[in-house]
């Protein structure tokens, strides 16, 4: 969002607040990002321009590798395209990946993730509050709102068999059975069998219910790793049934693998490598993935399966000379470091500003930034230094706001 735009909007000082004490937790909103992001739009125009806006719309897929320290601002740049992803009416699934929880070494697991967190367009109210996510919401909006189109001109049992008769003229998918599950939890709604909508929705979630239950709905695979990549092609070419352009799944490493064993760490390098060659068929339509990492540690190792993934992700997407490319590097922006935190300081002071109605003064301001900017990158932390400035520069404000004078990196205890 430009300067321009931010002064054109006018934030509501709840939301400011909201924001003001998310990022002094060092993480960032989901809602309000846009108003201090700094040094990233030649990344974001160009995935908008060359993938979102066109390509994958069209049928296209792609896979980018985002690289960026802890607090490096990975979260934040997932969240900025997860927000471009919306404008042209994808789905988004941001997947917070860890060891335990969502292993990468589990392809079902991934797919449980993707339809846990899936989730359509939000509103700014929406996302401040326990907004709607996965399947499960995702399926129950889109029979409102089909319900709600169809009863404009029909009503009682016409409507009800109109209903009907579209549940059952869904398209074919890859999977016959998750056709049927999408059918057959559309059916269910209509005709409140609320038993049957759950046992179809822990099937369609993973869960794998006991085949006896399904039967009668004529869903008989199991997910698991061997059809995981087919239930997300099957649930990507839903999605384009039901008129959302497709899915955008973000994929934020957590933290470092050093827990796997080296057996898992071969099942997650050979799972990656199987994703990124799936971008190369013609049957991954219309979704495109972003696996952000801290480094690129877990690349290295002699196995074959490490050389193989090494070629697929060796190319650096430059938006100039090769957009195409795979690997984003969020420290290799055109941006110098202090000018990068300054301006980010600016933006945040206007929230600031707004969400406790004060004026800071412009000039003790610029000095302020300055002081905590060359004081956080002259101390090189492992953190992230846009992380450790975002949350350095919040006590500074305060300060800066009671005495009216230029802020050091001492007086806030840096």
């Amino acid at each position: 969002m430009s300067d321009e735009e931010i002064e054109k909007q006018k934030i509501d000082r709840n939301i400011a607040r909201s924001i003001i004490k998310t990022v002094e937790s060092g993480i960032p909103p989901e809602y309000g990002f846009e108003f201090f992001t700094a040094g990233l739009d030649v990344y974001l125009n160009t995935i908008e321009e060359e993938y979102l806006k066109t390509f994958i719309k069209d049928g296209g897929s792609a896979f980018k590798m985002v690289v960026g320290i802890y607090g490096g601002g990975k979260t934040h740049f997932l969240y900025c395209i997860r927000e471009i992803s919306w404008k042209y009416h994808f789905l988004a699934s941001y997947i917070s990946l860890s060891p335990q929880e969502t292993p990468f070494h589990k392809l079902e697991e991934v797919y449980k993730a993707i339809v846990k967190s899936i989730i359509y367009p939000q509103t700014p109210e929406e996302l401040l509050s326990d907004y709607d996510r996965g399947l499960e919401a995702l399926i129950k909006k889109w029979y409102n709102d089909k319900y709600k189109e169809m009863s404009e001109k029909l009503s009682g049992e016409v409507l009800k068999q109109e209903l009907i008769n579209y549940a059952s003229s869904l398209g074919s998918y890859e999977s016959l059975s998750f056709r049927n599950a999408m059918k057959e939890a559309f059916i269910s709604l209509i005709e409140k069998r609320d038993n049957d909508f759950v046992t179809i929705m822990q099937w369609l979630i993973g869960e794998n219910p006991p085949r006896t239950y399904l039967k009668e709905f004529k869903v008989f695979e199991k997910i698991d790793k061997s059809n995981a990549f087919k239930m997300i092609r099957s649930l990507v070419q839903w999605i384009r049934e039901i008129e959302h352009a497709g899915l955008i799944v973000l994929l934020d490493e957590a933290e470092v693998n050093s827990s796997l064993s080296s057996k898992q760490k071969v099942l997650l390098l050979n799972n990656l490598r199987e994703l990124i060659d799936e971008f190369g068929h013609v049957n991954f339509k219309n979704t495109m993935w972003f696996y952000a990492v801290p480094d690129e540690n877990f690349l290295e190792g002699k196995l074959q399966v490490y050389e193989a993934l090494r070629q697929r992700v060796s190319t650096i997407f430059n938006t100039k000379i090769n957009p195409a490319g795979v690997k984003i590097y969020l420290d290799k922006l055109d941006v110098k470091p202090i000018e990068l935190m300054e301006e980010i300081g600016k933006k945040l002071a206007k929230i600031y500003e707004a969400a406790y109605s004060v004026n800071l003064n412009s000039q003790a301001l610029n000095k302020t930034l300055k002081n905590i900017a060359e004081a956080v990158y002259s101390r090189k932390q492992e953190l992230g230094y846009q992380r450790f400035f975002v949350q350095s520069i919040i006590p500074a404000f305060e300060k800066l706001s009671k005495t009216k004078k230029a802020v050091t990196a001492e007086e806030i205890g840096m």
